[in-house]
């Protein structure tokens, strides 16, 4: 049995504890916010906490707040020589305070409160500076029935940079898809399957070989005609260009 404390309200903190509290082998021992109103009801059985001096002992203190919070909740944590942890792809694992045994377990996915996760989709990369914290860390993912990867601070700087080419911009892309084809009436719903279809090539083929496209097909014609179309939004013009810019350096193109 793992036991643990989660410190920390917001998306990746709440479904942590949502997952840890139905996760045999593992004790939820508590559930921190300096907030009181960000867990007001938290799920049964657990113990709600919001002074730090009242923070139990466990094997494991996952700190999961925003990147420049890390440091300084990890320094006024009231004690030390325990496993404390944090869950962010971009801050190095020395942010955390000296006086604790120091790691990394960052679950390398998009979180959002009103969408439900299934955690055996959720690898987690673990960083520590002693063999025997990566084995308690290996072990709480396995009980949570997650994948675990041993990955350094520039190897997880490296994801999280990646994550936010294919996560953070490609939604973006999606967004503005939505507004163009709401412009014209047209219902949005139409553009999903070939969303997911998008997604499903690169789980068996490289985004190399994937890639289709006017720019990749080097028609100007059409290009030239979307760049026109576009006009009347600049922004979305630019990112045109530049990502059919993108896609012709890729695949040895005359750029525009």
């Amino acid at each position: 049995m793992i036991s643990v404390v989660v410190l920390g309200a917001g998306n990746v903190g709440s479904h942590l504890v949502k997952t840890l509290q139905r996760a045999k082998n593992i004790n939820l021992v508590q559930w921190y916010s300096r907030d009181k109103n960000s867990i007001k009801s938290g799920p049964k059985d657990i113990e709600l906490c919001h002074n730090l001096n009242n923070i139990k002992n466990a094997d494991i203190y996952i700190i999961a707040v925003t990147d420049k919070a890390i440091e300084a909740l990890s320094k006024k944590l009231p004690f030390e020589n325990r496993l404390v942890v944090h869950t962010s792809g971009n801050i190095p694992l020395k942010k955390i305070d000296i006086k604790h045994k120091r790691g990394v377990f960052y679950p390398l996915q998009t979180f959002s409160k009103t969408s439900d996760l299934e955690f055996s989709e959720v690898p987690f990369c673990i960083e520590t500076m002693r063999k025997e914290d990566s084995n308690q860390l290996i072990t709480l993912a396995n009980y949570m029935g997650s994948p675990s990867y041993m990955i350094n601070t520039e190897q997880r700087q490296a994801l999280h940079l990646s994550a936010v080419f294919v996560n953070n911009f490609s939604n973006q892309l999606y967004r503005i898809a939505h507004e163009l084809s709401d412009h014209k009436s047209v219902n949005f719903d139409i553009l999903k399957p070939l969303i997911l279809e998008t997604a499903k090539k690169v789980q068996f083929t490289s985004p190399y070989n994937a890639q289709t496209g006017p720019a990749k097909r080097n028609d100007q014609g059409t290009i030239n005609y979307h760049l026109r179309t576009l006009e009347s939004h600049p922004d979305f013009q630019e990112i045109y260009k530049q990502l059919t810019n993108s896609i012709k350096i890729t695949h040895g193109l005359k750029k525009l």
